[in-house]
């Protein structure tokens, strides 16, 4: 695993061994920051479930101003650093080993997110209790982009209960990326 483009270009990223974690592969990486590559400069990027930090670090080496990391494992969580520290983008981001919701309740008061990224364990609800929080939440407004990585069959039909609209679900063979924003 790599970072794909920008001023991080190439660098080998680390990733914990076993089935703890799930790195996004270096292809729908590159079609994830595809379809976000105009939009990251100056950006103030959330990493959810950070795993080995690489689609944090990929903003971050793309042009976003800031990223917070939150992973709770705490091998996960040096990974994060390592990485950061690798690819000379650690001045630029905070990595916070807490719970994921602990996090937000934590950040809440200190930023808005223009994106917040999520890579969860699938299909075990978490999902849904990020956005349970996040929708009256002051770390997002309706300009802020929402993408959470998902398994193909996990369920979001809750969306607009919650407030958020569907903006764009891009499926790839075993998972998928659903793009949300908070509505009016």
């Amino acid at each position: 695993m790599r970072v794909i483009a920008g001023s991080a270009r190439r660098t080998p990223l680390k990733t914990l061994e076993g089935l703890g974690t799930r790195p996004t592969t270096d292809r729908i990486k590159e079609t994830l920051f595809n379809m976000l590559q105009y939009d990251l400069g100056d950006s103030l990027f959330l990493d959810l479930f950070a795993g080995s930090g690489a689609i944090g670090i990929e903003a971050l080496s793309r042009g976003a101003a800031k990223a917070v990391f939150v992973e709770s494992d705490s091998r996960a969580a040096a990974c994060v650093r390592e990485n950061l520290e690798a690819a000379r983008l650690k001045e630029k981001a905070v990595v916070m080993q807490c719970d994921a919701l602990a996090a937000l309740k934590r950040l809440e008061g200190t930023c808005r997110f223009d994106y917040i990224f999520m890579d969860p364990p699938y299909d075990c609800g978490l999902e849904r209790q990020m956005l349970e929080y996040l929708k009256d939440s002051g770390l997002i407004d309706k300009q802020s982009t929402l993408i959470i990585e998902a398994s193909l069959h996990t369920s979001f039909d809750y969306l607009g209960e919650l407030g958020f609209v569907l903006e764009k679900n891009k499926e790839y063979k075993t998972n998928r990326h659903v793009f949300v924003y908070r509505g009016e």
